[in-house]
């Protein structure tokens, strides 16, 4: 007796054979893919790069910061090569997470890691720039002459004027004397307040002002000291000689303190590095702690997710 097999049972036979076929790929698939500990450790390996960016971005931006407040050109320089060499271990790190990511993770891990990325270059150029600035110190230094050999030179040139006074008390031209070297020792003494205010100033346009008041108060030192210089008794005197030649080394430094603080380096570093470079640095901070905890919510097939907050706490489920 022959069966014979109708269309109707062939299409049922083929349909049957093709979902074994399915379920055998799925199977294979799934026999080939990898372990729950495998993808747990590809995990914990993602994780540990993303904190260490994070960890040696804080330290890089410590560093820079130590650099900007420090006061002598080795100890700038030591703390910006400090966080030069941070932001080099976040750079590595960046670029092993990427191999990481290109082999396994989440469009959105990925996503998150190419934000991370353009928000990390303008990092390293706002650092390009600060980290330059920070290591000339160039207001410091204006300072150290401003209190130092400037204050010194006005200093004696004060002494020798009133060495001047006193001794031409007995003069017929003493009261002009006397005008002529107070109305020198006051401009003089005005000029040396302005210089702390420039050197401290951010803004062109105020130093400009201040620099027009000093040269205002130069001309009336100068002057008064060639009114005294025209008086006929004090002519060859030492203290007026003494006068002029601390006068004039007083202007040569106040030159160089002009200078330097129109480079204005530390008022520049420390305003980029508390606005500009604190802003990216922040959003850097923040787009790593999301992709870190997109890394942590990712789902593993076999895995009790519920400590997700720490995958080396996470327990391979058994199998009945």
């Amino acid at each position: 007796m022959k069966i014979k097999i109708g269309i109707n049972d062939f299409l049922w036979i083929a349909s049957g054979a093709l979902m074994l076929l399915l379920v055998m790929v799925i199977v294979i698939h799934f026999q080939t893919g990898k372990r729950p500990v495998e993808q747990l450790a590809f995990r914990a390996k993602r994780v540990d790069l993303v904190a260490g960016m994070r960890l040696n971005l804080a330290s890089a931006s410590e560093a820079e910061k130590s650099a900007v407040l420090a006061i002598t050109d080795q100890d700038s320089k030591t703390f910006a090569d400090q966080a030069r060499l941070a932001t080099l271990e976040v750079e590595l790190d960046q670029k092993e997470l990427e191999k990481q990511l290109a082999t396994g993770g989440t469009p959105n891990e990925r996503d998150l890691l190419v934000q991370f990325s353009r928000a990390f270059t303008d990092l390293q150029r706002i650092d390009s720039d600060l980290l330059v600035l920070a290591t000339k110190n160039t207001n410091i230094k204006a300072y150290g002459l401003a209190f130092g050999p400037a204050a010194d030179d006005l200093q004696k040139m004060d002494s020798s004027l009133s060495n001047l006074v006193a001794k031409s008390s007995a003069l017929p031209d003493a009261r002009n004397v006397v005008l002529l070297a107070y109305g020198a020792q006051i401009a003089a003494l005005r000029i040396q307040t302005l210089l702390a205010p420039h050197i401290a100033e951010e803004s062109d346009r105020k130093m400009d002002e201040l620099e027009e008041q000093m040269t205002k108060e130069d001309k009336e030192v100068r002057k008064d000291l060639g009114g005294l210089n025209a008086i006929q008794k004090l002519g060859g005197n030492p203290d007026l000689e003494t006068v002029f030649s601390n006068y004039k080394r007083f202007s040569e430094v106040r030159r160089r303190i002009l200078t330097l603080s129109r480079e204005n380096t530390n008022v520049k570093s420390l305003t980029i590095s508390l606005g500009q470079k604190r802003k990216v640095l922040f959003l850097c901070l923040d787009i790593l702690t999301c992709l870190q905890q997109t890394i942590l919510e990712e789902p593993i097939v076999g895995l009790n997710n519920r400590s997700a907050s720490n995958p080396r706490s996470m327990k391979v489920e058994k199998s009945n």
